[in-house]
């Protein structure tokens, strides 16, 4: 028998109570003015957690929407989902395709840090947001901030047309574009205008301590040593962080370390710190990909030797 709670709340939104419904494969009868669930036990226990946290956005923010109801049916699902390698939005569902992404996402549901290190088209940057998106939509973190060095590691960006956001977002286009193929454009853009998603260059997070909030820096192998110390170092209560990059393509002067390879270095002994290598047999774009980036490396190896 549902809840009196969850009664009221599906007299109360009868279009998405039939959305919920639907999704859920249960039916109501209406019997003398009261709801009965026509379904089984696992269904009506789906049925109440979901109103539940519907219920819950809707004290929040005063009201909710069609996409609330959405992102609230997908997010439940995914929380039965055994593998836990799935993750499911309004546009779009995810899941890992490779032994190497499989193991990057047991990872990234185990521990607090992640380094995700590999060539292009790897899924190193897709899951890593897929992970953070998640988290945001399921109410286990309350912001995402997704980070790049601007312009190599220098980050010198003033010789550039334009005010700075013009000057930045082409290197951050790939963080946009991965949200953009979540979730409903409308929807990314007002996360970011109520900064509950932050798109930056690394420089901009100086001086900051982030708590409840998913961390993601991406092309980390263009950080030096003083600039990944800072970034480490913004992790506050309750927040996690993915980092990410190719360390066969840095961008530093010659006298540079990497920052992303000292980091690895520094933690691969640490506790709650996952440590991925993805590598050509991960790459899950155009087959014409994995090939060119073996041809890379095949090169590389004839002029080490």
């Amino acid at each position: 028998m549902i809840s009196l709670k969850t009664e009221k709340f599906l007299k109360e939104h009868p279009r998405y109570a039939a959305l919920i419904l639907s999704n859920i494969h249960g039916r109501i009868v209406v019997d003398n003015e009261h709801m009965e669930f026509d379904g089984n036990t696992a269904q009506e226990k789906e049925l109440e957690s979901i109103v539940g946290r519907l219920s819950r956005i809707e004290d929040e923010n005063g009201h909710i929407e069609r996409a609330d109801v959405i992102e609230t049916v997908s997010a439940e699902k995914n929380s039965h989902s055994k593998s836990g390698n799935v993750y499911e939005f309004p546009k779009k569902i995810i899941k890992a395709r490779t032994n190497g992404q499989r193991r990057y996402i047991e990872l990234l549901n185990d521990n607090e840090l992640v380094i995700s290190i590999g060539p292009a088209g790897t899924g190193k940057t897709y899951l890593a947001v897929a992970k953070a998106l998640d988290s945001l939509l399921n109410r286990r973190m309350r912001k995402i901030i997704l980070t790049r060095p601007a312009v190599e590691a220098g980050e010198s960006l003033g010789f550039l047309p334009g005010d700075m956001k013009e000057k930045v977002d082409p290197y951050l286009r790939p963080l946009y574009d991965a949200l953009y193929s979540m979730m409903e454009r409308d929807r990314v853009e007002r996360y970011i205008a109520e900064e509950i998603i932050e798109i930056a260059p690394l420089a901009y997070m100086r001086g900051r301590t982030l708590s409840d909030s998913y961390l993601i820096l991406d092309e980390a192998q263009n950080t030096t040593s003083k600039q990944m110390k800072m970034f480490i170092t913004r992790m506050g209560m309750n927040s996690r962080t993915i980092i990410t990059g190719d360390i066969t393509q840095v961008d530093l002067k010659r006298h540079e370390r990497s920052g992303l390879i000292e980091l690895m270095d520094l933690t691969r002994n640490l506790q709650d710190v996952g440590i991925v290598r993805l590598t050509t047999d991960d790459v899950v774009r155009h087959p014409l990909v994995k090939s060119i980036i073996n041809a890379y490396l095949e090169k590389n190896d004839k002029e080490d030797k």
